[in-house]
């Protein structure tokens, strides 16, 4: 699969802001059921592999998984500081958690738990997140075996764009990235420069 021109883009914004931690932190915005939008910082988990899907982590107990299911587009907005270029990806997001058994979901889920910190993967066994806190033990670390696969509660994002508006502030340039299908050749990509 030949590298789109957003997404090398994107790889090199990556690589030349990899010295600074939150460059790989962006924001993910939703829609809830009472209409309203919702957004939060998320990390960037790479790459669904062979596509151009986002992977995101999260914790099926949050309230961005109703969110999702009440309405599954969103969008990214991530700003990358040293090089100011801003990436703002529109899509459809798909849900892989526990309750799905197609066998490369499956996979795709348990690939994605192993390739986490054991420090990212022990914070699935807290207590459901925004709930009040009931006791100090819920606050404490839990332990987690290395060896076994997802808990119940981890689940992972992928996000397909559908649109990119990148904008690079040092050479004042726009583009937007629009994917249209195509039946024999899959999704392509058209690309036109806008105004900053």
């Amino acid at each position: 699969m030949a590298t789109t021109l957003w997404k090398q883009l994107l790889l090199n914004a990556i690589d030349s802001n990899a010295n600074l931690k939150h460059s790989s932190f962006f924001q993910l915005a939703t829609v809830g059921s009472n209409g309203r939008p919702a957004n939060r910082t998320v990390v960037f988990r790479g790459f669904e592999e062979g596509s151009d899907k986002i992977q995101i982590n999260t914790d099926c107990r949050s309230r961005k998984i109703d969110d999702i299911r009440h309405c599954p587009f969103s969008e990214i907005c991530w700003y990358f500081t040293s090089s100011w270029e801003q990436f703002r990806f529109n899509g459809r997001i798909e849900i892989i958690d526990g309750s799905n058994f197609d066998p490369d979901k499956v996979q795709k889920r348990e690939k994605a738990w192993f390739a986490s910190s054991l420090r990212s993967r022990a914070q699935y066994l807290g207590p459901s997140p925004g709930l009040p806190c009931i006791n100090e033990e819920s606050s404490k670390e839990s332990s987690i075996d290395p060896t076994k696969g997802p808990v119940d509660a981890f689940c992972l994002l992928l996000l397909d764009p559908e649109q990119i508006d990148y904008l690079n502030l040092k050479s004042n340039k726009r583009l937007i990235f629009r994917s249209e299908q195509s039946d024999e050749r899959g999704k392509c990509w058209l690309t036109e420069e806008i105004n900053p």
